[in-house]
């Protein structure tokens, strides 16, 4: 299988490499994609070195299969191309998520919505990613009404730019921001643009994804904020039902879904941490109480790797279902 890597040198560029190697995704040609300054080096996969081309080379190079993850403009400008050549899209991107021909697709939950006709498949922001999966068993058994969720949010969401801001800010050292503020030893609620109505565009993407992904009817409000961690994100997430629930079939409904590590036991103090989180594929789940304070209501702490299933892991799973289907 042909396969394409657009935005191949970038953060999650790069990670998808290494998922796509570690899960052993049948490639018999690698064609990795990057920026005009980037085309003509060189980068290594599973001990071979391969040219970095342009996307008009990969377009011309008919692949199979093209993961994306080079931002919304680019994804909006060739993704059509990609897949008007006969190659399925894998869109890391917010530009075709909330487009109504366009499957958003957590694989564990709604594989089944992508079709024959697809060609450019969404991979939901890392935020919601981590959410809608702890919420799907419980939306199937208990019906979800309404979600508040506050995040916090890894650097690394943000890229490279972000990680070297917070590094130089803890040497002391004067360098480029990608933040309006200083991020080490801070905390900013303000991630991604502001929107008419107050919101971030990060927040109104959990509220529009979920509501794409598992029910139109859920209520969804969201405050997003960042801080100066690299492990992965956390939420914590605030759950109304439509009829009450049982704390135990609660757990047990999450320990066994796909994907989700339950971590909730107090007592030893184990519960879910981005420190944990680095570097695996899971979805941990802990700190599941009831709300007092409300009827049919629960609150639960969720952690994930934001580079690794919050986009990587997620995109590499969705590309594994379109082999196991032969849609590739």
């Amino acid at each position: 299988m042909k396969v394409a890597v657009v935005g191949a040198t970038g953060m999650v560029g790069t990670k998808i490499l290494q998922v796509l190697a570690e899960r052993n995704f049948p490639i018999s040609e690698l064609v990795p994609v990057a920026s005009e300054r980037s085309i003509g080096k060189t980068i290594n996969y599973q001990g071979k070195e391969y040219k970095i081309v342009s996307m008009q080379t990969a377009i011309d190079a008919k692949c199979d299969l093209a993961l994306f993850s080079a931002g919304g403009e680019t994804s909006l400008a060739w993704a059509p191309k990609f897949a008007e050549s006969g190659c399925r899209v894998i869109d890391n991107s917010s530009a075709w998520r909330m487009d109504t021909n366009t499957p958003l697709v957590v694989p564990e939950i709604n594989a089944g919505s992508i079709g024959a006709d697809n060609y450019i498949i969404a991979n939901p922001n890392c935020s919601t990613i981590q959410m809608v999966l702890a919420l799907a068993p419980l939306h199937k058994e208990y019906q979800v009404n309404r979600v508040v969720v506050s995040t916090y949010q890894s650097i690394t969401g943000t890229g490279v730019a972000a990680v070297t801001q917070m590094e130089n800010e803890r040497k002391g050292i004067d360098g480029e921001m990608a933040y309006p503020h200083r991020i080490d030893m801070n905390i900013l609620p303000h991630i991604d643009v502001f929107m008419d109505n107050g919101y971030t565009k990060e927040e109104m993407k959990m509220t529009l994804e979920t509501k794409k992904i598992l029910d139109p009817n859920i209520k969804v409000t969201a405050t997003a904020v960042r801080v100066p961690t690299v492990g992965g994100h956390s939420e914590s997430c605030n759950i109304t039902f439509e009829r009450d629930f049982d704390l135990a079939r609660v757990k047990t409904l999450l320990s066994q879904t796909d994907g989700i590590v339950l971590e909730d036991d107090i007592q030893n103090n184990v519960y879910p941490m981005p420190i944990n989180s680095h570097e695996r594929d899971e979805v941990f789940v802990g700190r599941i109480r009831r709300d007092e304070s409300a009827e049919n209501t629960l609150n639960m702490w969720i952690v994930s790797d934001n580079l690794r299933k919050g986009a990587a892991t997620n995109a590499v799973q969705i590309a594994e279902y379109l082999v196991k289907e032969e849609l590739v």
